[in-house]
């Protein structure tokens, strides 16, 4: 008999197909947003990590026709059939990327998400300590685009550099909670930082 995980894991899979959505982890998006009431009509969006694109999909689902969504992954993502979504391809580290998500949003980010995750080994402090590097990276950009009082949705995986990371975090924000999604697997050690009401840059 399949094991709980597997038959979420099938369900939420189906449920995003049905959906017409890209990926799964659009529904944990969804759900999150949801929860904790993180877009609104016209926000200005930056998704990292964004490929296969289910991400952009929620985020201009609930950005709608005013908002502006802007992907970045170092993946190629298939456009999505909307003027109002901008795809960047490149690693979210980079200077020059940063500076034109700068440019594009004018330092005024409503919102930044991040889903950003390595290529995992299976060797979990290895892959928990890539995932944090990641999610630094995610970090920084927030400070450069978001708006005083933006929002931010980071994924971290659980493990040693979790705590300091999470004191970094809120250090910028004055609300951080962590959540795991319905459609996260129970097997998976990720979490989701929901961040809210940035301090800005100044607040590290």
């Amino acid at each position: 008999m399949p094991d709980r995980s597997s038959i979420l894991g099938d369900y939420y899979y189906r449920e995003a197909k049905r959906h017409g959505y890209r990926s799964r982890s659009a529904l944990k998006l969804l759900e999150i947003s949801d929860k904790f009431r993180i877009f609104r009509r016209g926000d200005v969006v930056v998704d990292l990590g964004s490929a296969p694109g289910g991400w952009l999909q929620v985020a201009r689902q609930l950005a709608g026709d005013d908002g502006l969504v802007i992907g970045v992954d170092l993946a190629e993502i298939d456009p999505l059939p909307h003027e109002n979504v901008i795809l960047l391809r490149g690693d979210a580290g980079s200077p020059q990327l940063q500076d034109e998500l700068v440019k594009l949003t004018g330092a005024a980010a409503d919102v930044v998400t991040s889903d950003m995750a390595p290529k995992f080994t299976g060797i979990h402090d290895l892959d928990h300590g890539r995932q944090i590097a990641l999610a630094n990276v995610a970090l920084e950009v927030a400070k450069m685009v978001l708006r005083p009082g933006g929002k931010m949705v980071l994924k971290v995986l659980m493990g040693a550099d979790f705590e300091a990371f999470r004191k970094d975090v809120q250090r910028l924000f004055a609300n951080v909670r962590v959540y795991k999604p319905n459609a996260s697997r129970d097997s998976s050690s990720e979490v989701y930082f929901v961040c809210t009401r940035f301090s800005g840059p100044s607040g590290d």
